[in-house]
């Protein structure tokens, strides 16, 4: 099954009519940025300035952003402009040398995870953050095959592209590479799970690969958000270890309280995972990310080859990452989004009861899901996008997701 590719579900279409002045500024978008540059929706948004959970376009039009996976904390948040400002002002650096506010974050980040002997390194995003996290599972393990989500989305350095099935338009997936369909029933789904990456491994196998990595983002944003029970995903997990493959859980889209009911994704279930990545949220809206490890993992990555990344960690960065942690703690915001996504979905489920076109409704805490159906009931990519421009033009910012654009 040929996946449709995330970005295209959302993007602005080469032929959309657009008025005279939006016209203009995508043409020079598009002279100056070239064609890979995509823009959202069908009439794109020119924002100029953002606050908490509004964009406002220069006429003070505002749009209710609940599609942007950055800002964590809502927009332009004032401890975190603050914090950023203020060590811009003073110092920003690399990581090669003592910071004492590094080591704080560090340890204050670390006593969230419950993972034995953790150690945080820092990158600039969840892409490098992803892909040094699998480069760690194959030196971990000797070995190159991974198994996927069919609609998994983790990145786009080279390796992290390369298992980020929803960013593919054209050629296939590699040898090293299986690809797995996510259960749809919440009733099967650990024994789904389990019997589809055991197979998964069998498939490697067959190739001749061994196992080096189950990749999971735990609340599956990308292939249309699999909630599902607490707990359903270990048996499937227990599968990949025993053939040998580490658990890297990606925490870039859900982690730091989305969930609302626990800090980190991962926590939802019973086994621990062997890496941890971060990124979109951590600095909300500064870039830095992280892969969080066993100490054993990063020693012998300092024996082989070691790691610098110039920015990632920098004065600013952790300035911002601190600053944003202390906000999520102190304003209880995971509770605010278990409590705000309760309402959601309860509305939504509500709604609908009298329109056939909503399918399954899934939610844990402000990550929601909604199918839509066409008239007989089926999957339907167009009445998606339908949905998210009607949506657009009414104020309110949402995305299209899956692995069949539904």
């Amino acid at each position: 099954m040929r996946v449709k590719a995330i970005l295209d579900q959302n993007a602005l279409a080469d032929d959309q009519a657009l008025p005279a002045d939006t016209a203009v500024l995508v043409a020079k978008r598009r002279h100056t940025l070239g064609a890979a540059s995509m823009l959202f929706y069908q009439q794109p948004i020119e924002p100029v300035r953002a606050e908490g959970v509004w964009l406002y376009e220069a006429d003070g039009r505002a749009y209710l952003d609940a599609y942007n996976n950055v800002p964590v904390l809502g927009h332009a948040h004032p401890k975190v402009v603050e914090a950023v400002s203020r060590q811009l002002a003073t110092l920003n650096t690399h990581s090669r040398y003592l910071d004492r506010a590094t080591l704080d974050y560090a340890y204050a980040l670390l006593d969230t995870f419950g993972l034995p002997e953790a150690r945080v390194m820092f990158t600039c995003t969840g892409s490098e953050a992803n892909d040094l996290a699998l480069r760690l599972a194959q030196q971990a393990t000797g070995q190159q095959g991974m198994i996927v989500s069919r609609a998994a989305y983790h990145g786009n350095t080279a390796l992290s592209m390369a298992v980020s099935p929803s960013a593919w338009r054209e050629g296939d997936c590699p040898d090293w590479l299986v690809a797995v369909d996510l259960p749809e029933d919440d009733g099967a789904a650990s024994a789904v799970m389990a019997a589809r990456v055991a197979a998964a491994v069998r498939e490697l196998r067959s190739r001749g690969f061994g196992l080096s990595a189950l990749l999971t983002d735990t609340i599956f944003s990308s292939d249309g958000v699999l909630a599902g029970p607490g707990g359903w995903l270990d048996a499937a997990v227990a599968v990949a270890k025993q053939a040998g493959g580490l658990w890297i859980a990606d925490e870039v889209q859900p982690g730091f309280g989305r969930l609302g009911e626990c800090f980190w994704g991962f926590q939802r279930f019973t086994t621990l995972p062997d890496l941890v990545t971060l990124g979109k949220p951590m600095g909300n809206g500064y870039p830095i990310a992280a892969v969080v490890a066993g100490d054993a993992h990063f020693t012998e990555l300092a024996r082989r080859c070691g790691y610098f990344n110039t920015f990632g960690g920098s004065s600013a960065a952790i300035a911002a990452a601190s600053a944003t942690l202390s906000v999520l703690q102190e304003e209880g915001l995971p509770a605010n989004a278990m409590a705000c996504g309760s309402y959601l979905s309860g509305v939504l489920s509500a709604l609908a009861e009298g329109m056939p076109r909503i399918g399954e409704i899934r939610q844990a805490g402000l990550y929601c899901g909604v199918d839509m159906l066409d008239a007989r009931g089926q999957p339907c990519a167009a009445t998606a996008t339908q949905v998210v421009n009607r949506m657009r033009q009414s104020g309110v910012l949402i995305g299209a997701a899956g692995a069949l654009g539904n």
